[in-house]
């Protein structure tokens, strides 16, 4: 099963981490890696643009997005066993960085449709 964990910000404030935070954050990271679970991890440009369709038309839209209350900041795909292996992962993670919001959502793709 593979799980979006998503972490969100909704301050305009950013505290850049100290190094001791940098180097748990990196042995976890390590970690997940060896064993096979961490399959992509980034951080997010808080604004992006926003792409819409509607009767055949597209419109883009640079942020930031006055209406947007929070934004994804960050996010790591994993491939675990269940959707409490992932929010045990979550959980590890929120111990190292401190306080924050998440979101974790279960991927599917064509190999998780019916027969394969």
């Amino acid at each position: 099963m593979r799980f979006m964990m998503m972490t969100t910000d909704d301050s305009d404030q950013q505290t850049p981490p100290d190094e001791a935070m940098m180097a748990e954050m990196g042995a976890f990271i390590a970690e997940m890696s060896a064993a096979g679970v961490l399959l992509a991890t980034g951080g997010l440009e808080p604004h992006g643009t926003r792409i819409e369709a509607s009767g055949g038309k597209v419109t883009l839209t640079d942020g930031p997005f006055a209406e947007a209350k929070e934004a994804v900041v960050g996010f790591a795909l994993v491939e675990v066993r269940s959707r409490e292996e992932a929010i045990e992962l979550s959980k590890r993670f929120f111990k190292i960085v401190g306080d924050g919001v998440g979101t974790i959502q279960q991927v599917f793709g064509p190999d998780d449709a019916p027969g394969a």
